[in-house]
């Protein structure tokens, strides 16, 4: 008997069945943007079809230019574009797969000077002020809506999902933050709500009632004069009595200052709107956002919150997440972590999609790692995300793989990773590689210290260092002084910290440590606590689902500080910066720039800074009394191995953070390691 009965079971959606609950959510990969890609973009949604996804939506399509997110960004307008899309609904389907297409219009989200909106109120995140539609504007842009509607099906698409969340124009329509109009699209709810519904009543007047219609519904604006849950149930009918087939829940604008998506939010965080929803509505309903593994799809499903769940990102860290569930290999999941790095960060710099743990999605038909025709006996030393990466891809292709690993497990910095609230996901990407490695024949070697000596008398054939990093210890004098740890120590509990702590090196793992030191413990993992943190409240009760947010006071009273004078966090992830320098503000931890380390005494940190202004005056001194100081000042790669090596005749390929000690970059390092796997 299977352990998810309710995840795995049949929907009926009337002139089609859905074989399971799990929808592929709507991800923007950087390939519909050129046709010439779309091949690629095709074998992508081809491996996750045939990976048991019941039903794929696309990224979004404008359905005319006003509405492209940027210059020459995708859209479906014209029947020659309709035909290229052929390519890929043949894939998915040939894989017996459905596809739908979403139409998404942006608004004032557009990056372009010839963005619309219901009124010309410009957006927060982008530098453009938009024009407002007329009413004959109005009319052409549903017209839009329902030409591309029936260009999808021309195309083969099973069905279109329109773009409704997210503070996108229909969004935007909605609220009374952005709709200012008088006219008969806006100044009442009812007529705020006509846009949304004229544009699904026409487009299923368009393509007939055997095509499906997905409205993807806000159920939680989570900005300030956003909607009111009267409102978004009252849209719920009345789009279903347009024609709509199933509501697909958004949660939160893209300009809210709540996170929704990223790892520190709890799983399954809104899934109780979507059984509010229900409530309201006969349409099947789609549960979203932070839904990563099965057992939280079942529990969904199960408590009867939802019909479907609809999973994105877990999409591209494992294409097969549905068959893996299916067969009871869910210690087989490669888990999304919600790390936003190499999917929505890559988006958001208008580079191509891709996942950090596996960095094959949207690269299928480039990063190969196919059978080897002729098997090498390999070492790799260094059982971190590099190592780790690198040992199984290879072992998975034919090879013979030894791990060394000089500590007692495996994990490297993902171990440290997983210590930090609201990072605790990594501990699911250290399962999986555990797993692999069992599963592809990996040899590990625990605990030991391999030397160079015996990797010349191993027999191997070629030695891969993945050897990592170790923190850098400044030059500061006093450094040596009992109250000084490295953030080493101090997250693996090696250490105990102070009352008051002083952080040195304010890059993402001084962040991440003034969190592990702020954070009360298990705060991140519950949604209450979480839902004060943030000021998530009933939308029933306040426009937008906004209140009050009520922060815990924090573990310890922190002082962060750079060399730099810019501001702290500058650097870090586009869509997840913001929600750690909003947590370290909220927490009270005191952020200092520009500063020189002029010495570490029983009085605390001595610091210096430069004359305002620049110029060879005096410097500003201060000592900060603390009864701890972490270093977070950096890395060194460890490669001591591979120097011992060189001029051995033994091939030596460097890797990960052996290859280069920059800011901590799991990312480049699981690449490095899956492409040398791929090319050995």
């Amino acid at each position: 008997m299977n352990a998810f009965p309710h995840l795995l079971e049949p929907l009926d959606l009337g002139h089609l069945t859905l074989p399971n609950r799990v929808v592929m959510g709507s991800m923007h990969t950087g390939l519909e943007d050129r046709a010439r890609d779309f091949p690629k973009l095709a074998a992508f949604f081809a491996e996750r079809a045939r990976g048991g996804a019941a039903l794929i939506v696309t990224g979004g399509f404008a359905p005319n230019i006003e509405g492209t997110l940027m210059p020459l960004a995708s859209k479906l307008t014209t029947r020659r574009e309709a035909r290229r899309h052929r390519v890929i609904t043949d894939a998915v389907h040939a894989e017996g797969g459905r596809v739908a297409l979403q139409l998404l219009h942006a608004g004032r989200y557009a990056y372009t000077p010839w963005c619309v909106a219901p009124s010309a109120i410009k957006s927060p995140i982008s530098k453009f002020r938009p024009r407002a539609l007329s009413a004959r504007g109005v009319e052409r842009t549903i017209a839009a809506f329902v030409r591309s509607a029936r260009l999808a099906r021309k195309a083969g698409y099973d069905g279109v999902e329109v773009m409704g969340s997210e503070g996108y124009l229909i969004n935007q329509f909605l609220a009374p933050r952005t709709n200012h109009r008088t006219d008969a699209w806006g100044g009442t709810p009812e007529k705020r709500r006509r846009f949304a519904v004229e544009v699904v009543r026409r487009i299923r007047e368009e393509v007939g009632p055997d095509f499906l219609v997905i409205y993807r519904i806000s159920a939680v604006d989570l900005v300030p004069d956003g909607q009111t849950w009267d409102e978004v149930a009252a849209l719920a009918r009345e789009v279903e009595a347009a024609g709509a087939s199933v509501l697909n829940l958004g949660i939160g604008w893209h300009e809210a200052r709540v996170p929704t998506i990223v790892t520190s939010v709890p799983r399954a965080a809104f899934a109780s709107y979507a059984g509010r929803l229900k409530a309201e509505t006969s349409l099947p309903v789609i549960a979203t956002n932070r839904i990563n593994m099965p057992e939280v799809a079942e529990g969904i499903l199960g408590a009867g919150d939802a019909d479907l769940v609809s999973l994105a990102r877990p999409f591209l860290a494992d294409p097969e997440w549905v068959r893996k569930t299916a067969e009871s290999r869910v210690d087989e999941i490669n888990t999304c972590i919600a790390c936003n790095q190499a999917c929505l960060d890559h988006t958001f710099r208008k580079q191509r999609a891709t996942c950090l743990l596996n960095p094959r999605a949207v690269y299928e038909t480039e990063l190969v790692l196919g059978p080897t025709r002729s098997a090498r006996k390999v070492a790799v030393v260094g059982a971190g995300p590099a190592g780790l990466a690198c040992a199984t891809a290879l072992a998975e292709r034919g090879h013979s793989v030894d791990l060394f690993e000089a500590r007692d497990d495996i994990g490297g910095q993902f171990a440290i990773a997983q210590r930090i609230p609201g990072k605790e996901e990594f501990s699911e990407s250290i399962r999986y590689f555990r797993r692999r490695l069992e599963l592809t024949g990996v040899r590990l070697h625990l605990g030991q210290a391999v030397t160079a000596g015996e990797l010349r008398e191993g027999g191997f054939d070629d030695v891969v260092v993945a050897t990592g990093v170790e923190p850098r210890v400044p030059a500061i004098p006093g450094v040596d002084h009992p109250s000084v740890m490295t953030y080493a120590e101090l997250v693996r509990g090696e250490r105990e910290p102070g009352a008051r702590v002083a952080v040195i090196g304010a890059g993402g793992i001084g962040v991440d440590v003034s969190e592990f030191l702020t954070a009360q413990p298990s705060a991140t993992l519950d949604l209450d606590l979480w839902r004060a943190e943030w000021g998530v409240g009933d939308p029933a009760e306040s426009r937008g689902g906004l209140t009050k947010p009520r922060v815990e006071t924090a573990k310890h009273e922190v002082v962060l500080l750079q060399r730099k004078a810019s501001g702290i966090g500058k650097g870090l992830g586009k869509t997840t910066g913001w929600v750690h320098r909003a947590s370290l503000k909220a927490k009270g931890v005191e952020q200092v720039t520009g500063v020189s380390y002029d010495l570490i005494d029983d009085d605390g940190l001595h610091v210096s800074f430069a004359p305002e202004g620049g110029g060879d005056g005096p410097r500003t001194t201060r000592v900060i009394p603390v009864d701890s100081v972490v270093l977070c000042a950096g890395q060194e790669s460890v490669r001591t191995l591979a120097d011992e090596l060189a001029g051995s005749g033994l091939p030596v390929h460097v890797i990960g953070g052996a290859d280069v000690a920059a800011e901590l970059d799991a990312k480049r390092a699981i690449r490095q390691g899956t492409e040398l796997a791929a090319r050995l």
